[in-house]
């Protein structure tokens, strides 16, 4: 089927018929490679082409190419010169045309400004005529700034045309979803490229001022009350400065008559006075040591006030002839503060420093104060009453929180699980308790004993725990400085007193003679020649001090 059929109809909905024939429905291929380039391929225009072109073309287009084909067809082909192809993709990359301009914000409800004027910055990318518009920010604006609008293709018209490089210029309007941006300049690079393409550019523009702007940068009407202090000045200069006093408050209504240290503080800020209690150390008093409040302190009242109670007087500025001031607080006088008197015997190096500029003419002397004679107290550690360990009662008087006592951690760890362990009879005149036997565990970690008793069938005595682990003191030891039983006094046939109760040990372990031989030379030799007797082993014997004739001969 040819396409004679399409003369002589409007190309209009209903004029148009589906090839019914056509069994190919591929997609005309748009993209092409060229010199290493991606480029978009324009379709070539033909007879079964021209109608589908004719939508896309405009009126002078399609005749300028009717022209151009029918003058090419009959001109004879002339080779053209090859020349290297370059897209604008690449031929215009990064290259962009930057004005500046603003434009105008209508402002409603608001008494201070009508409109607004907002400065932005429009770019112009020549690589695919796209355009951005950005506000360049100002601090604390309190306005959304920075890109309004971002890089795209602007409309130009209602009929779908696009802003093109040669719209632009200097003091021209252009429109843009609804806003008009006022072109004013332009940069350096901006005015060459379109100079050298041929477009006049206008004269540049200046940005005029924003009236609220202007507005808040006129200093505010301010109405200040003339005085001949600048209380502004003293806290610019005088902050964090403060002269510091040592003084003396004798007590005259106590009973008996006390001193007291105290210090005042005088702040130069904003002429405050402050007054601190100086407590030693186990005075007994609470722990609070501000006497008097910071606050301005009234050195005069003003003579019709004075007939009025004091008591019941709420001092303000009115009442005040005069507050004190540091010509007031001179060392080596006494000053009076709400009552009471305060003798200033000496001052901090900063207080001396800052009279010695300002005030030359007082002469700060320091008082000789002599110190209390010290009372030594002398500790004394009342008697052991026999409740608890005699170390855990010695910690009670110590200290107001008593600790636990301390102990020794090495040779805990050193001694830990090591044991000596000893059989032992009760020695009483009793026939049934000479049968009970007994077995002493001495604890070398904390040298504590503890007595157990293994049970005897059908004797009528319960067997278990005899002794706790506690540690034994010997007999006739005083109870401050009590001596306690050790591995040296437990020999084979000794009779050891536990709390008015006596044991005669009957045998040992070997591990026994093995420790104490390990540690011979603290123990007596009577007590290892007991043990060594009673496990089989023959005494070693005494080391003398005589010299041998080979010894002599040697030295």
């Amino acid at each position: 089927m040819t396409d004679d059929w399409r003369h002589g109809l409007p190309f209009l909905p209903g004029n148009t018929f589906r090839d019914l024939t056509k069994t190919n429905h591929h997609r005309a291929q748009t993209l092409s490679y060229k010199n290493g380039f991606l480029i978009p391929e324009i379709p070539k225009v033909g007879i079964g082409q021209a109608a589908l072109l004719s939508d896309h073309l405009t009126h002078c287009e399609r005749t300028q190419l009717t022209v151009q084909t029918t003058a090419r067809a009959n001109e004879e082909a002339i080779p053209a010169p090859s020349v290297e192809f370059i897209p604008a993709h690449v031929a215009y990359d990064k290259k962009v045309l930057r004005f500046y301009g603003y434009f105008q914000e209508e402002i409603q409800l608001s008494p201070l400004e009508k409109y607004r004027v907002r400065p932005v910055v429009i770019s112009y990318y020549l690589e695919d005529d796209s355009i951005c518009v950005i506000e360049p920010e100002v601090e604390n604006s309190g306005i959304p700034q920075g890109k309004l609008i971002k890089r795209q293709r602007l409309p130009k018209d209602n009929q779908g045309n696009y802003y093109h490089w040669k719209d632009l210029n200097v003091g021209i309007d252009i429109s843009a979803y609804g806003v008009t941006y006022r072109l004013t300049s332009c940069d350096a690079y901006t005015k060459g490229y379109l100079e050298s393409e041929g477009i006049v550019l206008n004269e540049p523009e200046e940005i005029p001022g924003d009236p609220y702007t202007e507005h808040r940068s006129q200093p505010q009407q301010s109405y200040i009350t003339p005085s001949d202090f600048d209380s502004l000045k003293q806290f610019l200069t005088m902050d964090r400065k403060v002269l510091r006093f040592f003084a003396l408050w004798e007590q005259a209504d106590s009973i008996p008559r006390e001193t007291r240290p105290v210090t005042i503080h005088y702040y130069l800020v904003d002429d405050t006075v402050e007054i601190r209690e100086v407590h030693a150390p186990n005075t007994g008093r609470d722990p609070y040591p501000v006497l008097m409040r910071r606050q301005r302190v009234p050195k005069e009242i003003k003579p019709a006030c004075e007939p009025f109670p004091t008591c019941v007087l709420e001092v303000s500025p009115q009442e005040v002839q005069e507050y004190y001031s540091p010509r007031a607080f001179r060392v080596g006088e006494t000053v009076s503060i709400l009552g009471r008197e305060f003798l200033l015997y000496n001052c901090d190096e900063f207080t001396h420093n800052y009279y010695k500029e300002n005030f030359g003419d007082i002469d700060l002397k320091p008082v000789q104060v002599l110190p209390k004679p010290e009372l030594e107290i002398k500790k004394e550690i009342p008697p052991y009453n026999g409740f608890g360990s005699l170390e855990d009662s010695f910690q009670n008087c110590m200290s107001l929180i008593p600790a636990p006592p301390k102990k020794d951690l090495l040779k805990m760890l050193e001694n830990d699980h090591k044991v000596l362990r000893y059989t032992a009879r009760l020695d009483s005149q009793n026939e049934e308790d000479t049968k009970r036997r007994f077995i002493f565990s001495y604890f070398l970690s904390n040298d504590m004993i503890s007595i157990f008793e293994p049970s005897l069938r059908n004797s009528g005595i319960i067997g278990g725990k005899f002794l706790e682990k506690t540690r034994i003191p010997k007999p006739g030891s005083s109870v401050d400085n009590p001596d306690y039983y050790g591995p040296a006094d437990f020999a084979i046939g000794a009779v050891v007193e536990v709390f008015r109760r006596r044991f005669v040990l009957t045998d040992a372990d070997l591990y026994v003679l093995k420790y104490l031989e390990s540690i011979a030379d603290q123990i007596p030799s009577h007590t290892l020649d007991s043990l060594r007797r009673h496990h089989g082993i023959a005494p070693e014997p005494a080391q003398t001090t005589e010299e041998t004739p080979e010894t002599e001969n040697d030295s």
